[in-house]
């Protein structure tokens, strides 16, 4: 006997490792090369310089983080070699609530950049170190996920520092990486609010922003059928008897008006009808999704309540997501 149903990872394995291309992934990748394209030339001019970088905001549960590492990956199979002959790569670290100084940053740098920890040195050791391994390593650029987590809603003068040590990393002269923060919207905030100073130039004229964006029904609508479509076309299923504007929005609420988790519930949705059996997508295989994604056994989903816009809260929904994982 096996604990593992082969059903089910047939069916949603296809659809798992399947990637989605949406108008914003262009739109980032744009930027990403821009910021790439920058670096190599004035890498290859052999004067000091400062790298750009980009600022990705938006909600959680949008696909920032599955955008940004889907292109950073591509990046770094592609090898480039740099102007010194080294075949150039991004890191990434994702930070946590336990980020408490721009030491622990430092930390995280470290351990992105295969490190070990220097539990004894001082901070300004731990940068330089930090420098001197991605020179190393050929790493040009360094990834910081869930980047609010560097900054307090009320440490102004410990911001300030975090902000400088971002800086410098765009700017140290020995190697200069490119510096990529992604976040909930406050992230933008915290960036947008360091003091003007004469004799400096400010992080945010260093970094390309991009906001991602909640799904609009009235602006996204095609765009979701066109998602939705283009999976259920993967799996062989017919989705015609589901093809109907009140049930995209349902879709769309039951996703708290995230891409990510959209997708999420539709694998799940297509997963269990494959798994059925069925040639044909019914309400009943989203509400075995909605129940899934969510961990709820109550039997009401906002795909058969008739009032689900006042029933289901959007916010409280990933709350509830958030609070499961």
């Amino acid at each position: 006997m096996t604990f593992i149903n082969m059903a089910v990872v047939e069916a949603a394995q296809p659809l798992k490792s399947a990637h989605y291309r949406f108008p914003r992934a262009e739109l980032l990748r744009r930027m990403l090369s821009e910021c790439l394209t920058d670096y190599y030339l004035k890498a290859s001019i052999g004067q000091p310089f400062e790298a750009r970088g980009l600022l990705v905001t938006g909600k959680s549960r949008v696909g920032k983080t599955r955008e940004l590492e889907r292109m950073i990956t591509e990046f770094n199979e592609t090898k480039t070699a740099m102007p010194n002959g080294k075949p150039a790569s991004i890191v990434q670290s994702r930070l946590s609530g336990k980020v408490t100084s721009s030491k622990d940053l430092a930390v995280k740098a470290l351990k992105a950049l295969g490190y070990p920890s220097m539990p004894r040195a001082t901070e300004n050791e731990m940068w330089e170190r930090v420098h001197q391994q991605a020179a190393h390593l050929g790493v040009i650029g360094i990834h910081f996920d869930e980047a609010q987590h560097a900054f307090t809603e009320s440490g102004h003068a410990a911001n300030g520092v975090v902000l400088n040590i971002l800086k410098k990393i765009l700017k140290d002269m020995s190697c200069p990486m490119i510096l990529i923060l992604s976040g909930v919207p406050v992230l933008g905030e915290h960036i947008e609010m360091e003091e003007r100073g004469e004799d400096r130039l400010q992080l945010r004229y260093l970094l390309k922003a991009i906001h991602f964006d909640l799904i609009n029904f009235k602006r996204d609508r095609e765009a979701l059928i066109k998602l939705v479509f283009t999976y259920a076309k993967k799996a062989n299923i017919d989705f015609q008897p589901l093809c109907d504007p009140k049930f995209f929005h349902r879709l769309g609420h039951a996703a708290g008006y995230r891409w990510g988790i959209v997708i999420e519930l539709l694998i799940a949705a297509l997963t269990a009808c494959l798994v059925e059996k069925e040639k044909e997508i019914s309400i009943k295989h989203f509400e075995q999704a909605f129940n899934e994604v969510y961990g709820m056994t109550t039997g009401f989903t906002p795909f058969t309540l008739p009032d689900f816009l006042h029933a289901f809260d959007a916010e409280k929904l990933i709350d509830q997501l958030d609070r499961k994982h």
